[in-house]
């Protein structure tokens, strides 16, 4: 990702826009994908390369049975129309601590987060995306190819959340 600009507060907030990646994550019968192997992110690396070509800050993967998986270095969350949270399940890609760390917060804040496979077109039912990591910390998401979103109340509680206790406020 673009880390300078993610920086500017104003600009984190309108969203960051992700194009959907050719290239997929592999099995977990291929390669050690719990890991942060680097043969691994060479496939990210490509795709990040194909969406930043395309005008777009990063890419999302989908996973070798064509679910959402993450981006090509974050995990990835939708806020959907029944109001809980929604992230794929970590069955193919690492589980990140910041990942891990953003679903306790928001489960402390009473947010309700689900954990399953999630199709691609059930984007379409997600009010709000944001991505988690250790250098995306909590990004917002404005758009992932056709599909939009509004970073909104969730997703600021969640950046803000999460600052604060990263940065002891």
């Amino acid at each position: 990702m673009a880390m300078a600009k993610l920086f500017d507060p104003e600009v984190k907030m309108k969203g960051i826009t992700l194009d959907i990646a050719d290239w997929k994550r592999p099995s977990p019968e291929s390669a050690p994908v719990h890991a942060k192997a680097a043969g691994l992110y060479m496939i990210c690396t490509l795709s990040k390369h194909a969406a930043e070509r395309k005008g777009f800050t990063d890419a999302l993967m989908l996973d070798y049975r064509g679910y959402v998986a993450e981006a090509t270095g974050a995990n990835v969350f939708f806020l959907m129309d029944d109001g809980k949270i929604h992230t794929p399940t970590a069955d193919c890609f690492l589980n990140g601590i910041t990942r891990q760390t953003v679903i306790e917060l928001a489960q402390k804040e009473g947010l309700e987060v689900v954990e399953r496979h999630i199709q691609p077109e059930e984007m379409a039912n997600a009010r709000e995306c944001f991505l988690t990591g250790t250098a995306a910390e909590v990004t917002p998401v404005s758009k992932i190819g056709d599909y939009s979103f509004t970073p909104g109340n969730v997703t600021r509680s969640l950046v803000q959340a999460y600052e604060d206790l990263v940065y002891g406020r």
